[in-house]
């Protein structure tokens, strides 16, 4: 019978045998490839001496081909909970060194088990993905493996924040778990998503097309929206997942974290009165609209590369987290297209579900024309910004700082969408359209019959601005609720959302609306 000291080595020989991952020769071989290892990973995210690690000595029990005598060191994955800057959040990450991180009936059972966990006692979830994909050996029970996380992934939205850092290769099923978390993060150069790879694409259609062009960090950043976030390497991938956590609850029945402010509630800037250019087709940049109003001109920005023509942001409003939508007047002019709306309409959800108040600044000059958008859906993909600020019940507050017209001026979270709060600049120009399009409807067969149908044309535009071009016609009606100095926006804003601190709104009992997705 075994010593008490031989039970004690044997626990400590197996711990080092689990931990030693893959082995030294394949976790060098991932530090050439520019990677840290998996277990490298959870000790950069997490605050030093708080993990814990879950189903350390987890093994795979498959009897197929060669897999009875194959050892997988935690059958490929790391699982756990511990505190990122002093709170507490659940995560896994896939061990690339051991078998390539495949993903098999256990390795999902552990996964599965540690968002189990995050969903009972309400924290963030973060998931390091760096896999080959599904163990082909293990056949369906490695696609069960993924259907079962792909329904946790479900029914956690919402309910905790949930956060995806591609690491390595991501590809096939294992992709949609990603796609189905709320914030995805890419590493240039290292890390890959798709379908399909470019080998199967080459087979198929003959395509030729590198791992990179097809789904690296900045293809899913700039083109195809799937990612957030484009990070340099790993080490910084995961210092701005820590520090978007600081910007969030830990489940949708928690505030984001309240701050001690640094910055005066009551700040002005003067530079603001001078931002909007005199020539109303020339840009300026909204970002330095933003920067100007939020605490210390900080802001977390996803989809930084995508729709530019819009921002969305995280930032702090007097210690107080909030959530900014605005038009981006330097790209295509601040128009609103299929994209755009994707990109807002996503930000918008996420908030509401998660208690983030939300700030609209609006210089919206209409909807991008042509028959690109048209084909693509504007209408479907315009209609989802209607509803998800019609649906949202976070405090809302909106400001126009320039043109708002027609549908575009509706959809930037308008009164008449539900916004508690609606202030305008002097230089706010609330109308239908702009007013050369006007003025040629309005006045049609006017300028037709005159002598010179340009100088009339150009005589009832400028009649049309200077009756349309202001904010009073909308603030005489209600729509605005104030007028106000540009420097005057910090502390007016600030204002507002202590007062809609104790907003409470619901909506009428259902399962769920049929969003036009």
């Amino acid at each position: 019978m075994s010593s008490v000291a031989d039970r004690l080595r044997e626990l400590r020989e197996r711990e080092e045998r689990e931990r030693a991952q893959g082995g030294h020769e394949q976790i060098k071989r991932q530090h050439e490839r520019g990677k840290l290892t998996a277990r490298e990973r959870l000790d950069l995210l997490f605050d030093p001496g708080s993990f814990q690690e879950l189903d350390l000595f987890v093994q795979h029990r498959s009897t197929n081909f060669d897999m009875p005598q194959t050892y997988i060191a935690s059958d490929g994955v790391v699982t756990g909970f511990g505190t990122v800057n002093g709170r507490y959040v659940c995560a896994f990450s896939e061990d690339f060194t051991s078998m390539g991180g495949t993903l098999g009936e256990m390795h999902a059972k552990k996964i599965c088990k540690v968002m189990d966990l995050a969903m009972r006692i309400g924290v963030p979830f973060v998931g390091f993905n760096d896999s080959g994909g599904a163990r082909i050996q293990e056949g369906v029970d490695a696609l069960s493996g993924y259907g079962n996380i792909f329904y946790r992934n479900s029914c956690a939205s919402g309910v905790i924040p949930q956060i995806s850092a591609i690491m390595g290769p991501t590809a096939g099923g294992a992709v949609y778990s990603p796609a189905m978390t709320d914030w995805v993060f890419m590493v240039k150069g290292t890390s890959h998503m798709f379908i399909t790879g470019p080998d199967v694409i080459k087979s198929a259609t003959g395509e030729e097309i590198t791992f990179e062009e097809l789904g690296g960090a900045m293809v899913h950043n700039e083109k195809s929206g799937v990612a957030h976030f484009a990070c340099d390497d790993d080490a910084q991938a995961i210092e701005m997942i820590k520090r978007l956590l600081d910007y969030l609850p830990s489940n949708n029945m928690d505030d984001p974290p309240i701050l001690e402010p640094t910055d005066d509630p009551n700040r002005t800037d003067p530079n603001l009165d001078s931002i909007i250019p005199d020539d109303p087709r020339r840009s300026y940049d909204m970002r330095e609209v933003i920067t100007s109003i939020v605490d210390n001109g900080d802001i977390i920005e996803p989809h930084y590369y995508y729709a530019q023509n819009i921002i969305v942001c995280f930032a702090r409003m007097n210690g107080r987290v909030v959530g900014i939508i605005a038009n981006q007047p330097k790209v295509l002019a601040g128009c609103l297209d299929v994209n755009a709306a994707d990109k807002a309409t996503r930000f918008i959800r996420f908030c509401d579900a998660f208690n983030i108040p939300l700030i609209t600044i609006s210089d919206v000059p209409g909807y991008l024309p042509g028959s690109e958008q048209e084909w693509a859906g504007i209408i479907r993909h315009g209609a989802k910004l209607l509803w998800c600020y019609s649906e949202a019940t976070v405090p809302k507050i909106t400001l126009t700082t320039r043109k708002s017209y027609g549908g575009a001026y509706l959809a930037m979270c308008s009164q008449h969408l539900g916004a508690d709060y609606v202030i305008a600049w002097p230089t706010a120009v609330i109308a239908v359209m702009g007013a050369e399009g006007a003025s040629a409807i309005i006045h049609r067969r006017e300028i037709k019959e005159a002598q010179d149908p340009d100088a009339k044309l150009q005589e009832k535009i400028e009649e049309y601005r200077e009756l349309f071009y202001n904010p009073y016609i909308a603030a005489s009606r209600g729509y605005i609720d104030a007028v106000i100095m540009p420097q005057e926006t910090r502390p007016r804003i600030i204002s507002a959302l202590e007062m809609l601190s104790s907003k409470r709104e619901t909506r009428p009992p259902k399962k769920h609306g049929n969003i036009p997705v």
